[in-house]
């Protein structure tokens, strides 16, 4: 199974993010999810075979299973990432720049639809001034 595959889920997302903390029974995973044990078995199932989780039983009692998180698939898609983000960077930037852009005119129509920005009442005031 492909990595990007395995992680488009949610709930295997979530499944990874508890993974993070440590290892953990497959009992203590379904416990932290809305879904039934057997949905949880096959999401577990489908991170095994993407190699984003390993599996072992657990020494306690022979029969359960406890899970691993394995970061080394998660790696690799990073490094592949990796080759995206400049422009990935560069776009953002423009981005923030667009949005700072388009709030100050904003604040600026709405300004001289209130009556005019602070800057024209007070070029008013001192040219009412001057022709008195």
């Amino acid at each position: 199974m492909d990595v990007t595959a395995a992680i488009a889920d949610p709930v295997r997302r979530e499944i990874l993010g508890t993974l993070r903390q440590g290892p953990q029974a497959a009992g203590a995973i379904a416990a932290g999810h809305p879904i039934s044990r057997p949905a949880i078995s096959r999401h577990l199932r489908v991170l095994r075979m993407s190699g984003l989780v390993t599996e072992e039983r657990d020494p306690a009692d022979g029969r359960g299973r406890i899970y691993r998180l394995d970061p080394g698939p998660l790696l690799e898609l990073d490094a592949w990432l990796a080759q995206f983000r400049p422009g990935l960077t560069q776009a953002l930037d423009a981005l923030t720049t667009e949005v700072h852009r388009a709030r100050r005119d904003r604040r600026r129509s709405t300004a001289a639809a209130k009556g005019g920005s602070t800057t024209a009442s007070i070029t008013a005031s001192t040219t009412a001034r001057s022709t008195a």
